[in-house]
């Protein structure tokens, strides 16, 4: 009898986790981060964080000028490593692997960067967007259920997003993206949801992770609404 029971609310379950729509989760999903409105009010994100790089310490900071620009730099031994996305395209500086003047990013590697300055998420009215939004159920994430909702941009690009059925909070992302031809997947774990002192919820921490790379970040300082010069995000000329 107990274990009918059991198979009983587990069906309940599967129903009940059948009957949410992706547009319901994510509904939630803007509550938890403060709501619609909330969201829509940012219109730059300023960080500055703690990172580290396959165990090797490193600073950094991040631009983010909604809908224009999202810009990283990465100091790590001395040098400067930048990593920059516009609507326009994308491009990076990397001394450390033999590439110091600035270098264009291959078309897939742009098609991702470019949700990075997308400032209320790629999430966040999804449709006026040009993108599409699909509920493939949920999944255990490290002992935690989750949802489980990929979002095909109007690019192209596909991102999985592991949504909390508790909190609501992006625990997880994993996005595909095609460079030289080769498909490679990076995922991206977030913790530490805090609100800031301006009332908007960020996540503090996260992992990042490129196959044979992994690096963390632990954000020191984050600032919404900030001014940023649009000027910063122009490739500078070699």
């Amino acid at each position: 009898m107990k274990n009918v029971s059991i198979l009983f609310i587990s069906f309940l379950g599967f129903l009940y986790s059948k009957a949410q729509t992706a547009d319901d989760i994510i509904k939630k999903w803007t509550n938890a981060m403060g709501g619609g409105e909330k969201l829509a009010s940012i219109k730059s994100v300023y960080t500055e964080n703690e990172l580290s790089i396959m165990n090797n310490p490193a600073s950094g900071k991040t631009y983010i000028l909604n809908g224009k620009g999202f810009k990283s730099e990465i100091e790590l031994s001395g040098q400067t490593i930048i990593d920059c996305y516009t609507v326009n395209g994308g491009w990076s500086i990397n001394p450390l692997a033999g590439q110091p003047t600035a270098v264009n990013m291959p078309e897939g590697q742009i098609k991702l960067g470019q949700l990075s300055f997308d400032a209320s998420g790629p999430l966040y009215n999804y449709g006026s967007k040009g993108s599409k939004v699909e509920l493939l159920g949920k999944e255990d994430l490290k002992g935690n259920s989750a949802y489980k909702i990929k979002l095909t941009s109007a690019a192209g690009t596909e991102v999985v997003y592991y949504i909390s059925d508790s909190s609501y909070y992006i625990m997880e992302t994993v996005a595909k993206m095609n460079v030289n031809g080769q498909d490679i997947e990076i995922t991206t774990a977030l913790s530490d949801y805090r609100k800031t002192a301006d009332g908007y919820i960020m996540s503090y921490s996260s992992e990042l992770d490129f196959p044979g790379l992994t690096i963390g970040f632990t954000n020191k300082k984050i600032e919404i609404n900030k001014e940023i010069d649009p000027a910063i995000f122009v490739m500078p000329k070699n």
